[in-house]
C-alpha cells in the first residue's frame, strides 16, 4: 500500500512539473509576442473583482494572468531579452496584464482598475526590449493616451489646415454671394 501510495505522489508530481513546464513556456510565449507586461499586487481582490478585471482588460486588448512569480522568473531567464532583466520587484501575490498590440494599454487598464479597487497596486513593467519599468515609471506610462488616441490626435492634427482652409474660402464666399445679392436688389 504504501508503494502505491508512492506511486501516485511520483505520478502527481510528474504531472504538476509538466504542467509547470508547460506555463513556462506560455509565459515564454507572452513575453515574446507583448509589447509590455505590468504585475500588480491584488492581495484582498475577491473573484469577482478580478472577474471584473479580466472583463475590461479584454475589451482594451489587455490579458490578465495569475502566476508564480518563480515560473515568470524561470521564464524571462529562457528569454533571449529578458534574461538579464531584474526581477527584484516580482514578489507577493501578483497578476500580469500583458498586449500584444499596445504598450500603454496594459498599465491603462490596471492603473485605472487601482482607482475603484485600492486592493489593485501596480508594481512593475517590462517592456518588449527586457527592460525593467518600477512602480513610478508604469504609473506615468498609464497616464499617457492609448496608441489609439494618440492616432486620432494625430489625424485631427493633419485634418485641421484642410478645415481652416475650406472654413475661410467658406466665408469669403459667403461674403462675395451677399455683396452680389446686395448689388442685384439694389
Amino acid at each position: 500500500m504504501n508503494s502505491l501510495n508512492a506511486n501516485v505522489k511520483e505520478q502527481e508530481m510528474a504531472i504538476s512539473r509538466d504542467k509547470k513546464q508547460a506555463l513556462v513556456q506560455e509565459l515564454n510565449t507572452v513575453l515574446a509576442e507583448s509589447k509590455m507586461v505590468v504585475a500588480a499586487k491584488y492581495d484582498g481582490t475577491s473573484v469577482r473583482e478580478l472577474q471584473e478585471l479580466r472583463r475590461s482588460a479584454r475589451e482594451s486588448g489587455v490579458a490578465i494572468k495569475i502566476v508564480k512569480n518563480r515560473l515568470v522568473r524561470v521564464a524571462m531567464s529562457e528569454s533571449k531579452t529578458h534574461k538579464d532583466t531584474d526581477t527584484g520587484l516580482l514578489t507577493a501575490q501578483l497578476l500580469y496584464a500583458y498586449s500584444a498590440e499596445d504598450e500603454v494599454a496594459p498599465a491603462q487598464v490596471l492603473n485605472n482598475f487601482a482607482k475603484t479597487h485600492p486592493t489593485v497596486d501596480l508594481v512593475a513593467g517590462f517592456d518588449s526590449e527586457g527592460t525593467l519599468l518600477d512602480t513610478a515609471a508604469v504609473k506615468d506610462l498609464a497616464g499617457l493616451p492609448s496608441k489609439t488616441q494618440l492616432i486620432a490626435e494625430v489625424v485631427a492634427q493633419l485634418l485641421s489646415p484642410v478645415h481652416d482652409v475650406t472654413n475661410a474660402l467658406s466665408g469669403n464666399l459667403h461674403a462675395l454671394l451677399d455683396g452680389v445679392e446686395a448689388k442685384a436688389s439694389n
